[in-house]
């Protein structure tokens, strides 16, 4: 049972038997390569078509190596599955079929059961102490996590966005087969695990494959981290396509979030990937492909992929929540309420419109799609982290408005996603944080704290001393979770609360919530909305929020039998007045619309 889950990759080391393993290399910048295992003398690697170098040598799992690229130079194995000693450090053999599952016949969930909850593996005490999470995250009713990403990194603070080995579960949060277990016991308490993946650039520190594979990036095309990772050449290509299956069948994974993909310029390889996946799991699994597009590309979400991260929905939210308008939320600042209308009524906000900040078109028609190719939230580790003191929105926002906020996110056709912390209404900060060489880190802090001179309240070079060091670790130690908070009295009814929201989308939305479309959407006072969509059983769902502080007059509710999800009080759903920051959501059978 264990093999059946392995998917077979062309780079990196497999191992054949107890006692040999093959080891491939993709170095088409390299004359000769040579294997080195501790413990043995070198062995010439054989050259193969395309660049590749290939031997078998006699070891197993366990054994430690590199690749001799240049006399001067040894690098790990950049599809190394396990990197015990750090980016620097030499790749170990992992034997894949060692960990027992406990769950093998787990399919996963269908999309319509999702709702997501992000979290950061080691702020939470790395594989193991998520694995302790997982019964309270369940029976909030919660039905999948996404862990943020796990390629290893260097030093053991960091986001996961400086990963340098795609295929290697970062050491610091445990052992690849610890991970496979906090993922078994997910599986045994219904949750589905999704993981983020990056496959638009490299970290800066401990990537070594320009030296050996200079083919892997283009010169000629720069992205915010560097050059761009080569896709138009069939080893890159494989090399992530590879690496997706690698996680869905090896680790088991129920589901991958792709990493800002608008910075992946062969959007001929995004379109396939879905497609590849399909034709390469096992028949009967739910696998979720999601993506983050700062493009709001809809063409991937008809090519296969389930959903995209729905930042417009947050921003619009955002702004009408805190009246904040520096940086993207310009984007929303002049109607966010009506911008929030479009999100509900059509998906996106912008579908092609020139964005304020960036005055270049921004989206693609998106009106046509399911309700549930999008994922809304209210915060997520971006939009708390890139804020240059991490302050989450109930330090932001009032409650109660906030309160409504929530009746929205967690009961509306879009698939909710919460972050971590944010069920108990968590007030503690999440920062950027990373572990870098002191002469990288000072870059980095020294950067981050340039690039918010352009905010009004960080304009001054004193304010801006202010902003937590990234690289230090009282950085990681402010961000990560309070038990005490979580258990403080006001918190615990905060988390009922949420419980509740999540009750209420089990029992009335999920069952019903697979085909929905909208039916459109309309501002009916400053910061208030109504929307409606027909769900998947032929009812209409209608949706009134009201952020402002003064009533609004609710237009008409739909004819029928009507049954109130979320009212404020029974007389509030029939006198047709929507109260201060509240909202209100309604299932009504109509036969003739």
């Amino acid at each position: 049972m264990n093999r059946y889950f392995q998917h077979p990759r062309h780079a990196g080391a497999t191992v054949v038997d107890g006692g040999h393993t093959r080891f491939r290399l993709w170095a088409p910048s390299c004359d000769t390569v040579a294997l080195e295992v501790e413990g043995h003398a070198p062995m010439p690697m054989s050259r193969r078509k395309g660049g590749w170098y290939e031997c078998v040598f006699p070891c197993g799992p366990g054994a430690r190596y590199r690749y001799r690229v240049a006399p001067d130079l040894a690098v790990p194995d950049p599809a190394s599955c396990y990197q015990p000693d750090d980016v620097h450090g030499p790749s170990m053999v992992v034997d894949p079929g060692a960990y027992d599952w406990q769950y093998p016949r787990w399919s996963g969930r269908p999309w319509h059961d999702v709702v997501i909850y992000e979290l950061h593996v080691g702020l939470m005490g790395g594989y193991e102490g998520v694995a302790r999470e997982l019964p309270r995250i369940a029976a909030l009713g919660v039905t999948a996590i996404e862990l943020m990403p796990l390629s290893e990194i260097p030093g053991g603070r960091n986001w996961g966005y400086d990963g340098v080995f795609p295929y290697a579960p970062e050491s610091a949060y445990g052992h690849p087969d610890d991970l496979k277990a906090l993922i078994d016991a997910a599986h045994g308490l219904g949750l589905m695990v999704f993981l983020d993946v990056v496959y638009n650039h490299f970290g800066p520190d401990g990537n070594y494959l320009a030296g050996y594979a200079a083919p892997f990036f283009r010169a000629d095309l720069p992205t915010p981290w560097g050059a761009a990772i080569d896709f138009r050449q069939a080893a890159v290509r494989t090399f992530f396509e590879d690496n997706a299956l690698y996680w869905l069948m090896e680790f088991r994974f129920d589901g991958l979030r792709l990493d800002a993909v608008q910075a992946i310029a062969e959007r001929d390889w995004l379109r396939e990937l879905p497609a590849r996946i399909c034709t390469r799991t096992e028949p009967g699994r739910h696998v979720h492909l999601i993506v983050e597009n700062e493009n709001n590309d809809a063409g991937l979400l008809r090519a296969g992929y389930r959903a995209q991260w729905n930042d417009d929905a947050h921003n619009a939210l955002h702004v009408m929540l805190t009246g904040e308008d520096e940086g993207y939320y310009a984007n929303f600042t002049p109607d966010p309420t009506a911008a929030l209308a479009r999100v509900l009524a059509e998906g996106f906000a912008f579908q092609g419109e020139i964005s304020p900040v960036t005055h270049r078109p921004r989206g693609s028609p998106s009106d046509d799609l399911p309700s549930d190719r999008f994922i809304i939230f209210l915060q997520n580790h971006d939009q708390i982290g890139n804020r240059a003191l991490g302050e989450r929105l109930g330090v932001l926002a009032p409650e109660p408005a906030l309160r409504a906020a929530y009746g929205l996110v967690l009961l509306c056709p879009q698939i909710p996603m919460l972050f971590m912390g944010e069920e108990w209404g968590s007030r503690q900060p999440f920062l950027f944080f990373t572990s870098h060489t002191p002469g990288l880190g000072r870059i980095v802090r020294d950067g981050r704290r340039r690039e918010f001179a352009a905010f009004s309240h960080f304009a001054s070079e004193k304010m801006r001393d202010t902003i937590p060091d990234p690289n230090a670790p009282e950085t990681f130690a402010a961000s990560c979770l309070n038990d005490a908070e979580r258990d403080a009295p006001d918190h615990v009814a905060w988390t009922a609360f949420i419980h509740h929201l999540l009750a209420l989308r089990r029992r009335w939305i999920m069952p019903r919530l697979s085909g929905a479309h909208a039916i459109g959407a309309q501002v009916i006072g400053p910061r208030a909305v109504v929307a409606r969509w027909r769900m998947g059983d032929g009812t209409v769902l209608g949706i009134a929020l009201n952020l402002g502080d003064v009533p609004v007059a609710m237009p008409d509710a739909p004819r029928g039998q009507r049954v109130y999800i979320l009212p404020m009080s029974e007389t509030d759903g029939i006198s047709g007045v929507l109260p201060a920051c509240s909202v209100m959501a309604c299932l009504a059978e109509v036969s003739d619309e």
